[in-house]
């Protein structure tokens, strides 16, 4: 899956890795209502094209699931500071 590293110069893995790390950073610093969305942008990064095969939740198992990842946001980031932003703005 990844031959293509093989045929990369130091100076071109080095770049890889760069921009690699740079997709990684902007999917870490998502904050806000921007955590709980879909990420391609983290995806693209791989050399392969591929179609994600989503599968969707119901609507009352997607909102159990978005509770459940909120409740452990308290957990894991208890001091971190919070927002009463709205989406969309």
């Amino acid at each position: 899956m990844d031959e293509d590293l093989q045929a990369l110069s130091r100076d071109a893995l080095a770049e890889e890795v760069r921009r690699l790390r740079a997709a990684i950073r902007r999917h870490r610093d998502a904050s806000g209502q921007e955590l709980c969305w879909h990420h391609p942008d983290l995806w693209s990064v791989l050399p392969e094209r591929v179609e994600p095969a989503l599968s969707v939740p119901a609507w009352p198992q997607f909102m159990r699931g978005c509770v459940r990842y909120r409740q452990s946001l308290d957990e894991q980031a208890a001091d971190a500071p919070r927002s009463d932003e709205e989406f969309g703005r």
